[in-house]
């Protein structure tokens, strides 16, 4: 059965590496991994989770740069190739909608998505506790924040690349003050991203064991001609620490509160050095998935080990045709989320 990319839009110049010989799983590591090393840029210690995609002839990107003194923001990078980046020596500059400065306290973990004519960038920052911070610009040159869609305690969200249904459709992950015991992603509606509501489960952790702690959204969901892929995080605990890896999921194309097929296996963990050793050991976390419609090829950006950038390649047929194969989903899955 052939899977189709939709309106992701063609993408000749897609970063790419052909699966090696005797691989068998669905996603393979670029093998000049990692992507971005530490102390990129003066005053920057680490960046890692980060997101990119398409703009003008290359590519452009929202980073997690940490600085030295310990508090993360966001940094602009360009490039060519979607490989080599270069980044603005300035955290990016937020501003209210009259244009006066209004900075978060801090940022980390952004993701990227461009809906209509409009980007936005989505942020954890502090708002009286963990919170979703968003902002949206045209050109990449002024961020203009919008209202936070929903109160402390909430982590990982990301926007769907277009309406659905007549609104805009965001997941996240609400938590508590701690490390997240809910661990959950939910489903949120809005007409004018502004106001949120009709909130609905999508799905929560599981028995198994590399997703048994907690779960978050990755990047922003792919349109397929199967339903939503979703790339997402599963969080297991060991008695050495956390160990992230990266799951897969369709979403129903019209209600993407219910869960077609969810994978019973990782699609990748941490194995490699550059994800096992670093700041934060063992943890590969998708921020950002580009694609090429005419090719089917799909690039992942994800974070490692708290330190670097990883970059992983799949097709869409691969990776839902796997997706479906390995389905594990429960019927709350595959319910639409409301109880």
């Amino acid at each position: 059965m052939s899977i189709k990319l939709i309106g992701t839009g063609c993408l000749p110049n897609i970063p790419w590496q052909d699966k090696p010989e005797g691989c068998s799983a669905p996603i393979w590591r670029y093998n000049e991994n990692p992507i971005i090393n530490r102390n990129p840029i003066e005053g920057v210690a680490r960046i890692f989770n980060s997101a990119v995609m398409p703009y003008e002839n290359g590519f452009i990107g929202v980073f997690r740069g940490e600085q030295v003194n310990g508090i993360p923001f966001i940094y602009l990078g360009r490039s060519r190739d979607g490989i080599q980046w270069v980044f603005e020596k300035e955290k990016i500059q937020f501003t209210d909608e009259n244009g006066k400065p209004f900075m978060p306290d801090y940022a980390y973990d952004p993701r990227l998505v461009k809906i209509d004519d409009t980007y936005y960038i989505i942020w954890c920052q502090d708002a009286y506790g963990a919170a979703i911070g968003m902002a949206k610009t045209t050109d990449f040159k002024v961020f203009t924040r919008v209202e936070n869609p929903f109160l402390p305690f909430n982590r990982n969200a990301v926007l769907f690349p277009r309406r659905v249904g007549g609104n805009f459709m965001l997941l996240s992950r609400p938590s508590d003050s701690g490390h997240t015991p809910f661990g959950d992603i939910f489903l949120s509606e809005s007409k004018d991203m502004e106001f949120w509501g009709r909130h609905r489960h999508v799905m929560g952790k599981s028995g198994r064991w590399w997703e048994n702690l907690k779960i978050g959204s990755g990047s922003a969901p792919i349109e397929t001609s199967e339903g939503w892929l979703l790339l997402y995080h599963g969080v297991t605990n060991t008695c050495n620490g956390f160990v992230y890896s990266m799951g897969g999921a369709i979403l129903d194309i019209d209600e993407p509160s219910k869960v077609k097929y969810r994978c019973e296996n990782f699609l990748l963990t941490p194995e490699e050095w550059y994800e096992e050793r670093g700041f934060v050991p063992n943890v590969c976390f998708p921020c950002a998935a580009i694609s090429d419609e005419e090719t089917g090829r799909i690039a992942i950006y994800y974070g490692c080990a708290d330190s670097y950038v990883g970059l992983a390649f799949t097709t869409v047929n691969e990776v839902v045709e796997y997706i479906r194969m390995h389905d594990a989903a429960s019927d709350d899955d595959r319910s639409d989320g409301r109880k």
